[in-house]
């Protein structure tokens, strides 16, 4: 006879496995829908040791082609020798720095699309009377050869005031380099290396990249000379308001301070742009840079290694976008093309008949996007070239010939009375009858500092001064008279009448920088 007290315990099977009587079941399963109804989240059973790292699609056992990452080391291993640094020794008087020692002095990047970059400030050294001493500012960067004679590339700005310049290749050898010639318009410089006849050299692309090509940077960021960084082509023709012909290619390869003039690369091993400027509200690459196209330091450095300087074509006239609005107002279908504001006196173009609200829209054929189109296909042709020239007024299509003038470059204002720099108000004159188009009264403004007082006050390049303290002006000499007069006579601003693209109007300059 069993006893009873064992009737209620737990029956193992053969296994030695517990086995739960029937009402045990029905409470834990009543138990757990009660959980789940409430929301309770459970854990499933342990998974294997191997299961976590399983991942949700096992690309690896798949039957899809796979695409591997490019690797640029051949390309680097090729193009790499023809780059090279570049160190500037320039003298100057008012606050300076050097580039590769932070805290000394002023930004020497002032002025430059390198403006914004973080630099600390330290006292500049004073002479006896109390005024600034001159110093020597070293500034580096980076360019490469283009041929194999020693002819290389770099930035203006890089050189800018330069007293002396080396470049050091990839192997550590230092060569002396001259300036051969600049163009502060597109920031580009020639620089001369003699001794050798044998330099590796790259060649410059004759196709523009896609967005969305890779592409390769190379320089010598932050002083680290022969780096090199990798990215894509992010957009085609940034206008960033560095100057009258900015058409940037907008890349993401990293480029800090010190890749100035260095080259960017194709997959092929051509150079399709020269880095140039960085968009960086924290001082080093946020993935914004900009390069000169090839197309352009093609143009520029033929020119500078044939003359030394570069000779642009000009038509004389103002020019303002063509927006919808203004598109509806003229009954034209599309908002393209350039708007002619106005004509200047005796220039190419109101020679040729165009008047203001004409808008251009084609040159030789080539369709005119917008201004800045206007002004890159104009400077490219040679001056006392006859173009075609098709615009639009009163919605009729018209086209008229015409003689391309030389753009006024302002070497005549480069020295003696045809300078400010009694005053530094930052700009340089020249006589208006000696300017194509400027008429023949009063003194043109043919260069403007951005950081002066003239930039400062809005004038612009291509105002012509009228008069200065109500007295008329003929030329810069005329200029600088006037302002010392009303200095004379304490005077701490003076009224300058100007002609501008918009009319004429006036403005209060300082008679001095003080």
């Amino acid at each position: 006879m069993m006893d009873e007290t064992n009737m209620n315990a737990p029956q193992y099977s053969s296994s030695g496995r517990v086995m739960a009587n029937h009402k045990a079941k029905l409470a834990a399963c009543a138990a757990i829908v009660a959980l789940l109804g409430a929301g309770a989240v459970f854990a499933a059973d342990k998974p294997a040791p191997n299961s976590l790292m399983t991942p949700v699609a096992d690309l690896s056992t798949t039957d899809a082609p796979q695409q591997a990452l490019p690797s640029f080391a051949n390309l680097v291993e090729r193009v790499k020798p023809a780059v090279v640094s570049v160190f500037v020794k320039a003298e100057e008087v008012d606050q300076v720095a050097d580039s590769s020692q932070p805290g000394q002095g002023q930004n020497p990047f002032e002025g430059t699309p390198f403006q914004g970059l973080p630099f600390q400030f330290g006292p500049q050294s004073q002479g006896q009377n109390g005024k600034p001493q001159p110093h020597l500012m070293q500034a580096q960067g980076s360019g490469f050869f283009i041929s194999a004679d020693g002819y290389l590339i770099t930035n203006n700005h890089v050189v800018d005031h330069a007293k002396s310049v080396e470049i050091m290749t990839t192997d550590g050898k230092r060569y002396k380099a001259k300036v051969a010639g600049t163009d502060p318009k597109t920031d580009l410089a020639l620089l001369k290396v003699d001794g050798s006849t044998d330099f590796p050299y790259v060649r410059l692309a004759t196709k523009s990249p896609r967005i969305g090509d890779w592409i390769v940077a190379m320089g010598n960021p932050f002083g680290l000379g022969g780096t090199v960084t990798a990215g894509i082509i992010s957009a085609n023709g940034r206008d960033i308001g560095s100057g009258p012909y900015d058409d940037f290619i907008q890349i993401d390869a990293p480029i800090n301070k010190g890749n100035s003039g260095g080259p960017t690369f194709n997959q092929n091993g051509e150079v399709v742009g020269v880095n140039t400027a960085i968009f960086s509200p924290s001082g080093g690459s946020v993935g914004i840079a900009f390069d000169i196209p090839a197309e352009t330091v093609k143009y520029v450095s033929d020119q500078l290694r044939s003359t030394g300087h570069v000779t642009r074509g000009w038509i004389g006239v103002s020019i303002q976008p063509v927006t919808a609005d203004i598109a509806d107002s003229l009954g034209l279908k599309e908002a393209k093309g350039a708007l002619v504001d106005e004509p200047q006196d005796g220039g190419p173009a109101a020679r040729a008949g165009l008047k203001s609200q004409d808008v251009i829209v084609s040159v030789n054929d080539h369709e005119i996007k917008d201004g800045r189109d206007l002004a890159r296909t104009i400077a490219a042709v040679s001056p006392g070239s006859e173009i075609k020239i098709s615009y639009i007024r009163n919605g009729e299509k018209r086209s008229v010939d015409l003689h391309v003038g030389k753009y006024p470059d302002g070497k005549m204002a480069q020295n003696g009375e045809n300078s400010d720099s009694d005053f530094k108000l930052g700009m340089t004159l020249a006589p208006a009858d000696q300017v194509d188009g400027a008429g023949t009264q009063g003194a043109v403004v043919m260069n403007v500092d951005p950081d002066g007082k003239a930039a400062e006050k809005g004038i612009q390049q291509g105002d012509v001064i009228l008069s200065v303290g109500g007295k008329s002006v003929s030329g810069p000499a005329d200029v600088k008279r006037a302002l010392k007069e009303a200095k004379n006579a304490n005077k701490r601003a003076v009224l300058m009448q100007l002609k501008t693209a918009q009319g004429d109007r006036f403005v209060a300059v300082p008679t001095s920088q003080g």
